[in-house]
């Protein structure tokens, strides 16, 4: 239940620890700790997202040859080549591109699955926004 929970959150682009919106700091990237938690959004080392990327292509390459072969199928014997071949570039390219915050933010899920998060890695996050955060006059 745990896990579906986490993916769920994942899912709809939210911090998989606590379920709080905003971990986005743009298209490509995700801020540097969840807002509301203080989890540090990258548990990792450099090339972390590297799987996020992986899973982009690997869907998107599925998904891509699921639809070429039933357009094959359906419009057999005169299949469209021409419109395939353009038509799946450009649907490639945009799905990719559509689907790369999902994707990051489901690697970052099921790495919280296989890695719980710890009070320590939470106390690191809420250090660090104490470090950025401005000092108040008194």
């Amino acid at each position: 239940m745990r896990a579906i929970r986490i993916v769920w959150r994942g899912t709809r682009l939210h911090c998989p620890h606590c379920g709080s919106g905003g971990i986005l700091a743009g298209w490509f990237t995700l801020k540097h700790r969840c807002p509301s938690c203080g989890l540090v959004l990258d548990r990792g080392e450099s090339d972390y997202f590297l799987g996020a990327y992986l899973v982009n292509l690997v869907a998107v390459e599925l998904i891509l040859t699921a639809i070429m072969v039933a357009i094959g199928i359906a419009t057999a014997p005169d299949v469209p080549w021409t419109l395939l071949t353009w038509g799946g570039v450009a649907f490639a390219v945009v799905v990719a591109i559509g689907c790369y915050p999902l994707t990051k933010v489901l690697w970052l899920a099921f790495d919280v699955i296989l890695r719980p998060v710890t009070r320590e890695e939470l106390a690191l996050g809420r250090e660090d926004t104490r470090a950025v955060a401005p000092a108040r006059e008194p």
